[in-house]
């Protein structure tokens, strides 16, 4: 029993230490990583008023902060990544860059208000803390952090080993080139109509699957917002919540969009809605339902900035 019991704690010991300091994923999540941590240094750079931008991949692609920041007057950082990136890590992160004054603009996807506790502990950014940022992870509750160090399994180990081989072999990575890349701001840049046409058939098939109005109240994403929210009031931080992008011809459900408003209402929080409800045809969009390719997100971001600057103006009209 007791060799039993020390090949168990070995094996342990062996599957913590590889996936803790040895395995890697340097092409997909360190991808992921990249992103993060460029959008943190912005952030770390600016010591003036900012508004960020957190989402998921809408956030980036569906939003400009070069078209957004000119125009409501202040620096503008797109610090959305993925939606599979737990919120929570993520406002963990942004807390210690954010300032009494500064804005954070909120036009999360669907899916994270409802995406649930086990697969958000279980998200890509366990395994990027696990290996890289152990001290955000120690500030997480203790079963987020038990989490982490299980994330990791066989196909992980494989993959890790295929994309350390390819990186050390010089591997050039051909997503700029098929889908764009990145500018200063955090943008996504380059996702063409041109590029998009090769998309076409894809966009037409996608049935978007929308989260009841039930789900988004009860849903842990929405729990974790509804802190953020409450430390921005308590921060002196302005929280805006808004919508993310989507086909015109599958709109959200008039009782879920009035639950994602009152996330943001009862919790101290503004929310900025364009008419169209942040809806266009598909046509707009780039390869999904959350990406719209660059001339729209373009029009879209100039239309929220000029919503936020709208808001921004009542505000301080009703503050004198």
């Amino acid at each position: 029993m007791g060799r039993l019991l020390l090949a168990c704690a070995a094996s342990l010991a062996l599957y913590f230490s590889a996936f803790t300091w040895l395995l890697d994923r340097p092409l997909t999540l360190g991808a992921l990583r990249a992103r993060i941590e460029a959008n943190i240094a912005l952030g770390e750079a600016i010591q003036q008023p900012k508004l960020v931008i957190l989402a998921g991949s809408n956030g980036p692609y569906s939003h400009r902060c070069e078209t957004i920041g000119p125009i409501i007057g202040r620096p503008c950082i797109n610090a959305g990544v993925a939606v599979g990136v737990g919120l929570d890590y993520l406002f963990t992160r942004w807390k210690k860059l954010l300032h009494p004054g500064d804005m954070v603009y909120l036009p999360l996807e669907e899916a994270q208000y409802v995406r649930p506790r086990a697969t958000t502990e279980l998200g890509p950014d366990a395994s990027i803390m696990l290996r890289h940022d152990r001290a955000t992870l120690a500030t997480l509750p203790p079963r987020r952090r038990i989490a982490a160090l299980f994330a990791g399994d066989l196909r992980g180990v494989i993959m890790s080993l295929i994309e350390t081989a390819l990186t050390d072999d010089g591997f050039h990575d051909p997503r700029v080139a098929a889908e764009g890349g990145t500018n200063a701001w955090g943008d996504h840049v380059g996702h063409t109509v041109a590029l998009a046409a090769l998309n076409r058939a894809a966009l037409a098939a996608i049935t978007p699957v929308h989260p009841t109005a039930a789900e988004i109240r009860d849903g842990y994403g929405s729990d974790l917002v509804a802190g953020f929210l409450d430390w921005a009031d308590r921060s002196g931080v302005r929280a805006i919540g808004g919508l993310p992008t989507g086909f015109a011809d599958s709109p959200i459900a008039d009782d879920s969009l009035a639950a994602i408003r009152a996330i943001y209402r009862d919790h101290g929080a503004s929310f900025v809605e364009l008419p169209n409800h942040s809806r266009y045809p598909r046509s707009a969009f780039f390869d999904t339902q959350d990406h719209l390719n660059e001339a729209a997100q373009i029009r879209h971001s100039f239309a929220i900035a000029k919503a936020l600057s709208r808001l921004t103006e009542q505000q301080q009209a009703r503050s004198r």
